[in-house]
């Protein structure tokens, strides 16, 4: 009993404060729109609140108030909370592999019927179609996108005598192998080829993607019959099994657990490769250090998997709604793109953003760009359906388990088996 009463004292402080991010109108003229973000890190914030201060400037029956509310695996409690409190944003910006719970819960708005008269449906980039359609419905925008690929130090592949950067698995391990050096006479390695994601989380499984995509794996059902998404499939097991031999060789180090992202062994010439993002140029460009970037290497196909966030149109009122539409439209507009783009480094999700000579420009002064974006041609989106989170749990347990000693097939199948069993019960 006591339980349930301190459970409803904080739900209802909860809803309060969601209450009181709400912002009520001026003037019964205006429209004060709340948008629930995540975006980092800060100077990327400082350029959204650019833009949307542009917006607001040109529309001042509508003010969009950008709030940050924490990365996106620390938003869905707020989010639920907010739902179920009938106390929603009238934007959110999340990944778009939230859109299937999002939509089961009825709280956001398909946007199909406005999409499909506006001449911005056109200018999207195609390949970003697969993150807003679930069910014959388009469920969110991008804002941003980008991919991952491979980071080198073009001074480490000379000074190990690699000439040309790895294309296929085979290559890419023998290059691993040769820029693992022990530089200082010790004994010890202590440059190493690449830097491998510890963890189960989505950053983990999102760096692992491109690679289980590359050697013909998939998600999808085993058979037609089955609603739950394949983890153990012959795919996975060689991308497990690649991660597998650069530990077993010696070639490949882990980060610190959860932290793949970090950048600080890439830097200090610790490690040769890195699988990363556009995101961290400007950290790059920061540094006094050569850098360059390959494409996923290939097995079977060539492969990338897209990145970025999207928005999601909450259900809130037909005013509030209509309102928050003119401001979807700015965001993937050509305007905002290129201007995102530049500020950011994330690419366009803008056709004639990325065809601009404003872009071109900025492109050719930043020449890596070219591998994010031909990449965008054969990049795949992760499911957007509403079991993605233990789809990505799983996937991520079995990561871990096999980059901490566990037979790859081992883990696979209990992965499976693990989610195989929370969908059941989830239905």
């Amino acid at each position: 009993m006591q339980f349930k009463l301190i459970f409803c004292l904080l739900l209802t402080l909860n809803l309060l404060i969601l209450s009181g991010c709400q912002n009520t109108s001026k003037n019964s003229d205006t429209i004060e729109l709340t948008l629930w973000h995540g975006i980092n890190p800060p100077p990327n914030r400082d350029v959204f609140q650019t833009l949307t201060d542009k917006f607001n400037k040109t529309h001042p029956h509508i003010q969009v108030k950008p709030i940050y509310i924490g990365q996106p695996d620390q938003q869905m409690p707020k989010i639920l909370t907010a739902i179920v409190g009938n106390a929603p944003p009238d934007l959110l910006w999340n990944v778009p592999t939230i859109g299937g719970k999002l939509a089961e819960l009825n709280a956001i708005q398909p946007l199909e019927e406005w999409l499909d008269k506006s001449p911005r449906k056109a200018e999207i980039y195609p390949a970003l179609f697969e993150s807003m359609e679930l069910d014959g419905h388009i469920w969110s925008v991008p804002l941003a996108t980008n991919n991952a690929a491979i980071f080198y130090r073009p001074s480490l592949f000379k000074a190990a005598g690699i000439t040309e950067v790895p294309q296929n698995w085979a290559q890419l391990k023998q290059a691993a192998r040769s820029l693992t050096r022990d530089t200082n006479g010790d004994g010890r390695p202590d440059q190493h080829g690449i830097v491998l994601s510890l963890g189960k989380g989505e950053w983990t499984v999102f760096t692992w993607l491109p690679l289980m995509f590359s050697a013909g794996g998939d998600f999808k059902a085993e058979t037609t019959k089955s609603s739950v998404p394949q983890i153990d499939s012959p795919g996975s097991l060689a991308a497990l099994e690649l991660w597998q031999d650069l530990l077993t060789e010696g070639s490949a180090i882990l980060s610190a657990p959860e932290r793949g992202y970090e950048l600080d062994n890439f830097i200090a010439g610790k490690v040769a490769m890195q699988i990363t993002g556009p995101w961290t140029l400007a950290q790059l460009q920061q540094s006094p250090i050569d850098y360059a970037v390959m494409p996923i290497p290939i097995l079977k196909r060539r492969a990338a998997v897209v990145g970025g966030e999207n928005l999601f149109l909450m259900k809130t009122s037909p005013e509030r709604e209509k309102a928050a539409l003119e401001f979807l439209e700015y965001v993937v507009g050509e305007e905002f793109q290129t201007a995102w783009a530049l500020g950011t480094g994330y690419l366009p999700i803008n056709l004639k953003s990325r065809q601009s000579q404003t872009y071109q420009n900025f492109v050719e002064k930043t020449p890596v760009l070219k591998v994010f974006l031909e990449q965008m041609n054969w990049a795949r989106s992760r499911p957007i359906i509403s079991g993605y989170s233990r789809l990505s749990e799983n996937a991520g347990r079995a990561i871990e388990a096999t980059l901490l000693g566990r037979n790859p097939q081992d883990a696979l199948k209990e992965a499976q088996d693990r989610l195989t069993l929370t969908l059941d019960i989830a239905k």
